[in-house]
């Protein structure tokens, strides 16, 4: 897999790529360099926004969302289709490029454009499907419905960790509602934005369409800012860390904006005495391991019982051992890097934590030297056991880190360890028991906005809302009816009689 000739089918080159997308991208700014984490070689260069540059780019979405809200839903509809096939065409090559400015595994670097792909699908069908209600009138002669209608300009803000999937479950799902999007991704992988900037840029030209319909500003945080604060915009969607949302509501909150938070996970597997080991084991290594344990979903706790303590924590050392850690383009490798060196230093400076804190570390880490990491960036992915109230094990680690803890006693105990975490993304339990599994999922089990039985915490259906609760931040993507923040709600009331009754009995003689 070659990242020039994946550049040069995306239609990009290796210098200068941010102006290569047309004008719905204005970059007046400073340079940022994009380094690959896979051999730390600069890929491109990409041209920030200035904010002089960001208004031009507002005032050019404002301008699109006039007439885009005025088209037919599934016409809408329509240019995301075609958007998803453009991205199957292009599946390999945007992969590639996923993978190497990431550093995931090729196989999920296509995995996440299918994703988007997946959405594509998923709102070409909404598109004719996004309804109201109706409902009775208290008063004869007047009918009472409900209808949704687009809100305007939707903000997105998106992390490295994914940098094109997320932005394409927010995008594709507000553009059949009518809305236009302006982009801010993250400034560790800015090429990726350029790449799907210009895919949908194509499209918009292709069908006469205004570029303001999909927009892109790159830059650091300074440059969100200036989307947290408009009040232009009236959704802000933004993923990453707990710190950088509670930053993002307040902002959005002070001007009575709308914000969508998909922030931190401190994922955990039950495992009881029920489980299927051989299970347990597939799940919790791909989800601690994948990505580099830099997902969102990431499993970080093994909350396992006692009477088969031992053998899930033998079982799931040996299979470590199977681990194969190098350049994430060679599909025999299961983990690439982690994504900078202030990544690594991070995962050192816990590893010493749980140290500190009495953990015992039964598969060591460490970072990598010698031929193929020359970039600095890969680490061992680690186990330690660990107890639950240890200060490391109630952070978010985004890293390959797996904590093991131990519980006694019925499911409910294991429950509790899981909840008392301020995150609440994902969760899962490894059992054959339906007792316990039910409650696993009841009201009284799992506080998280994802809860699975006998499947990991890593990775999701597009056809479910995607999203946590607590530190999480409450959003809600992708599928069910997520579609509806993107959109604004309004209640009507028609009378069509030749009288007009007041509330409360009042009457006017007139």
């Amino acid at each position: 897999m070659n990242i020039e000739n994946s550049l040069k089918k995306l239609g990009l080159s290796s210098h200068n790529i941010g102006t290569s997308t047309g004008s719905n991208y204005f970059s007046n700014g400073d340079s940022i360099s994009s380094y690959s984490p896979v051999d730390g070689k600069e890929i491109g260069t990409v041209s920030t926004t200035t904010h002089e540059d960001y208004n031009k780019v507002v005032e050019s979405a404002q301008s699109a969302f006039k007439y885009w809200r005025t088209i037919p839903a599934p016409q809408r509809g329509e240019i995301v289709r075609q958007f998803g096939n453009k991205l199957r065409e292009l599946k390999d090559p945007l992969g590639v490029l996923v993978s190497y400015e990431m550093g995931k595994s090729f196989q999920e670097g296509l995995g996440e454009v299918q994703e988007m792909i997946d959405i594509c699908d998923f709102a070409v069908g909404l598109s004719r499907q996004l309804h109201g209600l109706t409902m009775h009138s208290e008063r004869p002669g007047h009918r009472m419905y409900e209808q949704y209608h687009p809100l305007g300009i939707v903000g997105i803000i998106s992390a490295f960790n994914f940098p094109v999937a997320v932005w394409s479950w927010n995008t594709a799902l507000a553009w059949i509602c009518g809305d236009v999007c302006v982009w801010k991704p993250s400034e560790k992988t800015p090429l990726c934005s350029v790449a799907c900037q210009k895919i949908i840029a194509d499209i918009l030209k292709e069908n006469n369409l205004p570029e303001g319909i999909s927009c892109l500003i790159n830059g650091d945080y300074k440059v969100g800012e200036y989307m947290t604060k408009d009040k232009r915009i009236p959704l802000i969607s933004a993923t990453g860390s707990t710190r950088m949302g509670k930053i993002v509501a307040s902002e959005v909150g002070a001007r009575l904006g709308k914000s969508l938070l998909e922030l931190g996970g401190n994922n955990a597997i039950i495992v009881t005495p029920d489980a299927d080991v051989k299970m347990t084991v597939m799940g919790a290594v791909f989800g601690a391991v994948g990505t580099a344990g830099q997902r969102c979903t990431s499993t970080r706790r093994l909350i396992i019982h006692e009477d088969i303590y031992n053998e899930v924590r033998d079982a799931v050392v040996n299979a470590y051992k199977q681990i194969k850690i190098g350049n994430p383009l060679d599909q025999s490798n299961h983990v690439g890097p982690v994504i900078d060196k202030l990544a690594v230093d991070m995962y050192s400076k816990a590893l010493d934590k749980v140290v500190e804190e009495g953990g015992n570390i039964i598969v060591e880490g460490g970072v990598l030297e010698g031929e193929g990491y020359e970039s600095g960036c890969y680490v061992k992915p680690a186990i330690a056991e660990a107890k639950p109230d240890f200060h490391i094990v109630q952070e978010e680690t985004f890293a390959p880190i797996l904590y093991l803890l131990k519980y006694s006693g019925p499911v409910t105990n294991a429950i509790e360890i899981q909840n008392n975490v301020t995150q609440g993304l994902s969760s899962a339990i490894m059992t054959n028991n339906l007792k316990e599994a039910e409650k696993f999922l009841s009201a009284a089990g799992s506080d998280c906005g994802i809860a699975n039985v006998n499947i990991g915490t890593s990775g999701a259906e597009i056809g479910g809302a995607f999203g946590g609760e607590k530190d999480t931040g409450g959003g809600r993507e992708s599928g069910s009816d997520a579609w509806k923040i993107y959109m604004r709600r309004q209640t009507n009331t028609i009378n069509y009689t030749d009288d007009l009754p007041l509330a409360q009995g009042i009457k006017f003689d007139l």
